[in-house]
């Protein structure tokens, strides 16, 4: 243990000259312009120890990006690093040993004692070791709004879900989208779990996503689910956009009211120059429930049979976690850092709430986190089908939806 820590040290601290440098190669699917910025922050840092960061981007979401990913790993053509989310994305990877230990780092530097919450770090450990180095919480839980928009239909900045919906006539007779979304598996997917923790509370989510409950999923709280959906749905007719943050453009812009998205929303708005509160709001938990999720990014590290790029890898483990990488780079993503001892004065009025919330403990994990890869494959699947067409009924997809949590792993 102590040797990894010095290494790691004194490799973090540039005591390595060029001489020693390693290319690594870090795969991940940050192509925004926001997402850009905070992964610049990332590269920077681990330049600063003397070695290489190779950006290996790949356009499109995690749904495109991770196959490929998969692919590459089990092909014998591993990265030096890659993203996943927060979860069970790599429990196969992991169980097939293809993925470096990182323990001994996690353990020298104390990463249980200063990641929080420790959830974070158990979706990294698997039978006692740990795979993974979490870099930010990534929480869907956020309707953003436009207010030029609001003031354009003559009508208030709505301070909940339901003020929103009611506002969608005014909006619409003035030539605005109510609802921004884009034409993506994992958007429509995230966007109905958001509405089933503020419709439906965290108890029947709680008892959906988490316990895999099929009566509660065919139960009257979410039959109120899958009515807001529908609902939501008509909102969002007119948002023919393809990408996360074209939707959030249309909100930037103003040719759209709201977006239902994950706080990464903030990087666009902070791009383009929009001042939290002043040019747009947020409301976490749909204004409905003060709730986060406890999603987000980690990178996982697959082995290498040459010493410098594991010795590499290693010092990118420790770089990611390290108090000014955290700072510099969440305050570039919009997300929260994963550490509860960094300075986050410059954070805007969002993050301020979000940093609130999980002060309070007021949190729930990410589906990713309680679901495998294939039953949430299965209900991305059933989400694309209903919100792309009104012929499905709330009725029938929520009977759907029961039969899927039913066999839910």
């Amino acid at each position: 243990m102590k040797r990894i820590s010095s290494i790691v040290s004194a490799i973090a601290l540039g005591a390595a000259g060029a001489a020693n440098a390693t290319d690594l190669e870090v795969t991940h699917w940050w192509t925004s312009g926001g997402e850009a910025a905070a992964v610049a922050e990332l590269a920077k840092a681990f330049d600063a120890t003397g070695n290489h960061w190779v950006d290996g981007a790949i356009a499109g979401s995690g749904g495109v990006a991770r196959p490929i990913m998969i692919s590459r790993i089990t092909g014998g053509d591993p990265m030096g690093a890659t993203q996943f989310n927060h979860g069970r994305q790599a429990e196969e990877l992991v169980e097939a040993g293809l993925m470096q230990d990182l323990t001994e780092v996690a353990e020298a530097e104390g990463w249980r004692d200063i990641i929080k919450p420790v959830s974070l770090l158990d979706g990294c450990t698997i039978d006692g070791k740990i795979y993974c180095a979490p870099v930010n919480i990534h929480s869907w839980q956020w309707l953003w709004l436009s207010n030029a928009a609001f003031e354009k239909a003559g009508v208030p900045v709505p301070k909940d879900w339901y003020e929103f919906v009611a506002a969608a006539p005014a909006l619409e007779e003035a030539g605005i989208i109510p609802l921004a979304m884009g034409n993506q598996a994992w958007q429509s997917s995230g966007a109905f779990q958001v509405l089933a923790i503020a419709v439906a509370g965290t108890e029947a989510w709680t008892k959906v996503y988490i316990d895999k409950d099929a009566d509660a999923a065919a139960g009257p709280e979410f039959a109120k689910v899958f009515a807001a959906a529908a609902e939501a749905r008509k909102m969002r007719a007119k948002s023919n956009v393809q990408d996360w943050n074209q939707a959030t453009n249309l909100v930037i812009t103003g040719q759209a009211a709201g977006q239902i998205m994950g706080d990464w929303a903030q990087g666009e708005f902070a791009v383009a120059g929009q001042v939290a509160g002043k040019d747009y709001t947020c409301l976490p938990g749909l204004g409905l429930n003060d709730i986060i999720s406890t999603g987000g990014d980690a990178f996982y590290f697959p082995k290498s049979d040459d010493p410098e790029i594991t010795k590499a890898q290693m010092v990118l483990a420790s770089t990611l976690v390290a108090k000014d990488t955290q700072v510099a780079f969440n305050l570039k993503k919009g997300s929260l850092p994963i550490r509860g001892d960094v300075d986050l004065a410059a954070a805007n009025d969002c993050m301020k709430k979000g940093l609130e919330i999980l002060a309070s403990g007021n949190i729930l994990p990410d589906p990713n986190q309680t679901m495998s890869p294939d039953t949430n494959g299965q209900i991305e699947d059933l989400m694309t089908q209903f919100w792309a067409s009104e012929d499905m009924s709330a009725e029938d997809a929520q009977a759907k939806f029961a039969e899927i949590i039913g066999s839910a792993d």
